[in-house]
């Protein structure tokens, strides 16, 4: 079938879905194949739940007429999602970076959503699966999309491009996180510039931090124009106990945010910028950001019955690792940092650890997996366990009270057990 022909099936259909434990009647399902699954052996539960049609492999055993059959379902939907982008007359927004890109994200939409109907990114569907999906999901209805792209490996973003189009483009950081698929920083440098480098060859708009160095770096050697944000004539107003949120004071206006930490006002900065380009009124901007209340783990404030938790443990990396500890530092009153091995940064793993170790000086710390536990070994004041299970275990049995505690780590290392022994 035609990409063109499959177009009109998707048009007619009520949506696109990968998942036969969410189809929704008259949906369009795609068999995507994994390491350990192959989506062509629940086509036709997915026809039997309600979807109207069913992409399949060209090899697929089953019969069915509604199953529409291809080379390779991936690439097909991927596709499919490039067709659809072409035929969107808005702007698309597209959104990379190490550190901040779901907050950021989540910031911008709140801002535009002010004066536009949105269409974003849900959650960190990020992927080359989730930007297609994400890039479907647009419909006649809205005015602006804005679709996150994430990146593990040198060349990552370009099937993401492909897809999503992007006329104006944002870079949040860049920093040393999946050092293991980079190789190095200057591989991760040249994995997220390939979203400047698409603007700049399709005559796109890029938002860029001017107090960032290595962001003004890429884009002068790029040659690029851009739309500048930063900290000039903002001031970032100092937290406490009694009211730990960040708090920034423009020139006429105060701005209190339900966000915890520093490092997102540039976020922020990021998000009232773009509403700036896009004609959001200025008091409908900053009532957006200051509505704005994290989830999934990110730079969330808990007061539990016995301390105060700064719980950003969704990720880690070097970069969000040191702005996470800068911001405790700041914290009044005792503090403690529980932390998670970061993950998938190669031959650097044992410098990165023992960079942070050197940082905790000074600070109570309770650590967690095995790069920690190396980089720790015989330092004072710092205990260490192999898994968040133990170290939960162990806080039941010797409790922190009267605490602010930052509990932060890799994805894989699932800091967030630690809470409820908080």
């Amino acid at each position: 079938m035609e990409i063109k022909d499959l177009y009109s099936v998707f048009k007619a259909s009520a949506g696109v879905n990968t998942d036969t434990r969410t189809i929704a009647p008259g949906q369009l399902f795609f068999a995507l194949k994994g390491e350990n699954f192959n989506g062509d052996d629940f086509a036709l539960k997915a026809l039997e739940a309600g979807a109207s049609y069913a992409v399949v492999s060209e090899n697929c055993a089953a019969g069915d007429p509604r199953l529409i059959r291809v080379p390779d379902t991936l690439s097909c939907l991927q596709e499919l999602a490039a067709f659809h982008r072409r035929e969107l007359d808005i702007p698309v927004i597209g959104l990379t970076g190490t550190n901040g890109k779901t907050t950021t994200k989540e910031l911008i939409r709140s801002v535009l959503a002010a004066k536009y109907r949105v269409k974003a990114t849900k959650g960190n569907l990020n992927n080359d699966i989730g930007v297609p999906i994400t890039v479907l999901g647009i419909d006649a209805n809205d005015q602006i999309a804005i679709v996150e792209m994430g990146a593990s490996h040198p060349e990552d973003l370009r099937p993401l491009l492909k897809v999503s189009q992007p006329s104006h483009g944002l870079i949040t950081n860049v920093g040393k996180a999946h050092l293991l698929g980079f190789g190095s920083f200057e591989g991760v440098k040249h994995a997220k510039g390939l979203l400047y480098d698409y603007l700049n060859e399709t005559g796109g708009v890029a938002f860029a931090n001017a107090d960032d160095e290595v962001l003004q770096e890429m884009l002068w050697d790029r040659g690029m124009c851009y739309i500048p944000y930063g900290l000039e004539g903002v001031e970032i107003l100092p937290s406490n106990a009694d009211d730990p949120f960040l708090r920034m004071k423009f020139q006429d206006a105060l701005l209190k945010t339900n966000l915890v930490g520093a490092y997102n006002a540039m976020n922020i900065l990021a998000a009232l910028k773009i509403g700036w380009f896009f004609g959001v009124p200025r008091d409908a901007a900053l009532n957006a950001v200051a509505s704005y209340v994290p989830s999934n783990n990110r730079s969330q404030l808990l007061k539990t019955e016995n301390n105060t938790l700064i719980v950003d443990a969704y990720n880690a990396n070097p970069s969000s690792m040191k702005v996470a500890l800068d911001n405790l530092s700041l914290c009044e009153g005792r503090t403690v940092a529980l932390l998670g091995d970061m993950r998938e940064l190669g031959e650097s793993a044992s410098e990165e650890h023992s960079k942070i170790v050197a940082r905790l000086e000074g600070t109570q710390a309770f650590l967690v997996g095995d790069e920690f536990r190396k980089a720790a070994d015989g330092k004072p004041g710092i205990k260490t366990f192999a898994s968040s299970e133990e170290l939960a275990a162990y806080l039941k049995e010797n409790p922190l009270k009267g605490c602010t505690i930052l509990v932060k780590g890799s994805r894989g290392i699932q800091m967030e057990k630690v809470i409820a022994s908080l």
